[in-house]
């Protein structure tokens, strides 16, 4: 499909429109962030789905869902406070190959966090600030702080942008973080990070449908491409380009285009 730049722009304004509302929680797995109101508890919730968000997204959505309920359904103060004992309650759980060591070893490195910065949030401002404002350079430093001696199986479940991954998941967590939505799917917890900075969760659905509008033309879904979709997206609002998440990825899963 050839479209001119201002039926492309048209369109995607209208999908976000179609795709940015409450329907859209109740389907995607940021549902499971919206049933907490205490903001390190959205936090912490948003981050471990976050990191779940690949495969069929009713069995991420039942996965972090089951997460949250061992963890009490108060996932920072478990976290926090949790000792050898709370990590066996975590023996059972597997998503895919995100097993209960990988949880784990997660879990440990989310306490040490917590317990030095108190939320996540203060920790990501730490590393921002730390990173000059760039968001891939903190993305990557955090890979570099978070995966430090950790098992190489365990590595390959946290995008190392530094390494060209295209990130989406870490992406997607910023999305949900910064971006303040009229709409109410974002949170817009996190003003320390301009919403114009944030990038494209690019996945296999968005990245279809941005080839099949011209906006993309590398084949790879990696962090190159990541770049230089973002850049597009910026040309049709550069105040939030990361709204047209909503239609790239609704055009692909609910629309098929």
């Amino acid at each position: 499909m050839k479209l001119k730049t201002n039926d492309i722009k048209k369109l995607l304004d209208q999908k976000v429109l179609e795709f940015s509302n409450q329907a859209y929680i109740n389907s995607d797995p940021i549902q499971i962030p919206h049933q907490y109101s205490a903001i390190p508890n959205i936090e912490i919730s948003a981050f471990l789905t976050a990191q779940l968000a690949w495969g069929n997204r009713k069995a991420i959505i039942k996965s972090a869902g089951g997460l949250m309920s061992i963890m009490d359904n108060d996932p920072y103060e478990w976290i926090i406070n949790a000792e050898k004992s709370d990590f066996e309650t975590l023996n059972k759980f597997v998503y895919r190959t995100f097993n209960a060591s990988d949880l784990q070893f997660y879990v440990l490195q989310l306490q040490s966090i917590l317990k030095e910065h108190s939320t996540l949030g203060n920790y990501f401002q730490h590393l921002f600030a730390n990173a000059n404002g760039n968001i891939k350079e903190m993305l990557g430093n955090f890979n570099l702080q978070f995966m430090q001696d950790a098992p190489q199986r365990i590595r390959k479940h946290l995008a190392n942008v530094n390494a060209g991954s295209a990130g989406k998941r870490l992406n997607m967590f910023l999305r949900w973080m910064v971006r303040s939505d009229q709409m109410g799917v974002d949170f817009g917890l996190w003003d320390f990070i301009p919403q114009s900075q944030l990038y494209i969760p690019l996945d296999v659905h968005s990245g279809r449908v941005a080839r099949k509008l011209g906006l993309l033309e590398r084949k790879a879904d990696d962090w190159k491409s990541v770049e230089i979709l973002t850049e597009k997206l910026r040309e049709f609002d550069a105040k939030d380009p990361i709204k047209y998440d909503f239609a790239l990825f609704g055009l692909g899963v609910f629309e098929k285009f």
